[in-house]
């Protein structure tokens, strides 16, 4: 890795581990600690904001450039020692817990909380990179639920044979559709390889067959890609999610010195394009949450489902629950 490049996440609080993986607290970890204040994710789907672990076994691969994208994108080298699974979840745990140590003199750290957050036992797999990238991605995951710790992977769905080919998903798997057509996606993602918009289709064709709980994210920014819903409508067709979050652009991270401020979508025109997709699938608004600018799509009457707890470790939804009747879980 570039000292550059590491010298400048460091500075920015990501922590590393063999130069490919990393963490990192999320700002909301620290609200929840300190201000009472939640994630959307627990506010969705009832996982705890101050015990997830946001981290990522391939920060700096990816096979797109994504102007929205928060992180720092360095230049490509080739990984050439991956970490073992264990290894790097271990020592991704011992990193958050030294970052998390500052929290206990804070006047308004809520202790019984910050007892919890020492032990994570939700791993968002998302922070920065493509984590399909990783070889070892079905392990990483079979060593978290062994653990007893629920799992999220973020996809931009570059990868569908490495999906295909894992027998241990994480407990909800993301896809993120950010254009709703070949031309947009060139724009909005600029993809590194030539064929990535048929890669994101073929992922898309693989997403009913997953048996885990499934989502497509919209990231939508203002004068890109927030446009078209019958568009977006038309591939999550295609992958027939139990769930969509359209997400609206935040200006943070790496993404303000490629995008501005006036890319941050209006949450009125967050709701119009949400309320106009749902309509599409025949799904309704379930939750939504401002200040994230994220709103959540799912069948009428799954309200409570969604955030139904968790049945031996994995989450309710309507098509997880004709697999359990059906005995395919």
């Amino acid at each position: 890795m570039d000292e550059n490049y590491k010298a400048t996440l460091i500075k920015q609080q990501y922590r590393l581990y063999k130069d490919h993986s990393a963490v990192k607290l999320c700002g909301w970890l620290k609200e929840s600690l300190v201000h009472c204040r939640n994630c959307y994710k627990q506010d969705f789907y009832g996982i705890q904001s101050h015990r997830c672990l946001q981290m990522t076994p391939s920060i700096n691969e990816c096979t797109h450039m994504c102007p929205f994208c928060w992180r720092i994108m360095g230049k490509d080298f080739e990984v050439t020692d991956w970490a073992e699974p264990k290894e790097m979840l271990d020592n991704l745990i011992a990193q958050q817990r030294l970052l998390i140590s500052g929290f206990k003199g804070h006047p308004d750290c809520d202790l019984a909380k910050f007892e919890e957050a020492m032990h994570p036992n939700q791993v968002a797999c998302s922070l920065a990179g493509e984590p399909t990238i990783y070889p070892y991605l079905s392990e990483f995951f079979r060593e978290c639920h062994s653990r007893g710790m629920t799992t999220f992977l973020v996809t931009n769905g570059t990868n569908p044979e490495k999906l295909a080919e894992m027998d241990t998903l994480p407990r909800q798997i993301y896809v993120t559709v950010a254009a709703p057509d070949k031309k947009t996606y060139l724009e909005a993602c600029r993809p590194k390889i030539s064929d990535g918009w048929e890669r994101l289709m073929k992922t898309l064709e693989l997403f009913p067959s997953l048996e885990t709980r499934t989502v497509v994210r919209h990231t939508l920014v203002k004068n890109l890609n927030l446009k078209d819903p019958e568009g977006y409508a038309k591939l999550d067709r295609i992958a027939d999610p139990d769930l969509i979050e359209p997400k609206g652009y935040v200006f943070v991270g790496g993404s303000r010195q490629r995008l501005s401020v006036d890319c941050m979508p209006e949450w009125e025109l967050m709701n119009d394009f949400s309320s106009r997709l749902g309509d599409l699938m025949g799904m309704k608004i379930l939750k939504s949450k401002q200040d994230s600018r994220v709103l959540l799509l799912g069948p009428e009457g799954m309200e409570l489902d969604v955030r139904k707890a968790w049945e031996n470790g994995i989450p309710s939804s309507p098509r997880i629950d004709r697999m359990r009747e059906e005995g395919l879980l």
